[in-house]
């Protein structure tokens, strides 16, 4: 099966500025994304979907391929991933080049490995799912969260069916930004990830950290450093 990894990295970022192309223990962020994504045996051709020819540079630097730049259009705060990957497809097979899966990465999950990758994609073709996307437990139970009242008054903060030790809650999961795969036939029917034959696959903690501030920078950086020795 032709499979393409599309890493969305486009140069607008608010909360960090060129956060995609910041340097993260010794390499730009966007260079971890690339060379896991080229380590899968699963995965045929991969390509960086920017807006900017300085990130274009870097990641063809990295080993991806940039044949074209993504349109304004699909660049701004508000445009949506599945609109994104759908212009990506129909630009290349406006150049004949056709694929059967296609699986979007995103630059914010450094510590995602190949392995994961490879993991997600057994689940894939085990299950003949349209679409696996990456998920990991809660790090803290929803159960113990709550609304807050104009007084900040505790009163019923917690439901006493809820009230049991941490150990006692039920396990929750959230997604973690990391891996989304799909059926190029399923998403262009569906236009999303989930659908009645999606499947999570579970990484760990430390492997979903998704940076969106400086703490999350930090740990990051500190983690690899660490892997690092």
């Amino acid at each position: 099966m032709n499979t393409l990894a599309v890493i969305t990295a486009r140069s607008g970022s608010k909360g960090i500025k060129n956060k995609n192309i910041r340097q993260l223990n010794g390499k730009p962020l966007i260079a971890y994304t690339i060379e896991s994504a080229l380590q899968s045996h699963y995965i045929d051709e991969v390509m960086v979907s920017t807006d900017s020819d300085v990130y274009a540079d870097i990641a063809k630097k990295f080993g991806a391929v940039v044949p074209f730049l993504r349109s304004n259009r699909n660049s701004e705060d508000m445009s949506k991933s599945v609109d994104v990957l759908l212009e990506v497809l129909d630009e290349y097979e406006k150049r004949e080049k056709y694929f059967d899966n296609i699986v979007m990465l995103q630059p914010t999950s450094p510590l995602r490995t190949y392995k994961n990758l490879n993991e997600a994609f057994d689940l894939f073709y085990e299950k003949n799912a349209d679409s696996v996307v990456s998920v990991c437990e809660c790090e803290h139970s929803p159960l113990l969260s709550g609304i807050l009242p104009d007084d900040w008054s505790l009163f019923e903060f917690i439901k006493s069916e809820n009230n049991l030790r941490r150990q006692e809650l039920q396990k929750f999961y959230r997604l973690n930004g990391a891996i989304y795969i799909s059926k190029v036939t399923a998403l262009k029917e569906i236009r999303s990830f989930y659908g009645e034959n999606s499947y999570a696959y579970i990484m760990k903690q430390r492997e979903s950290i998704d940076i969106d501030t400086e703490l999350d920078f930090e740990y990051a950086d500190f983690l690899l450093k660490r892997q690092n020795g």
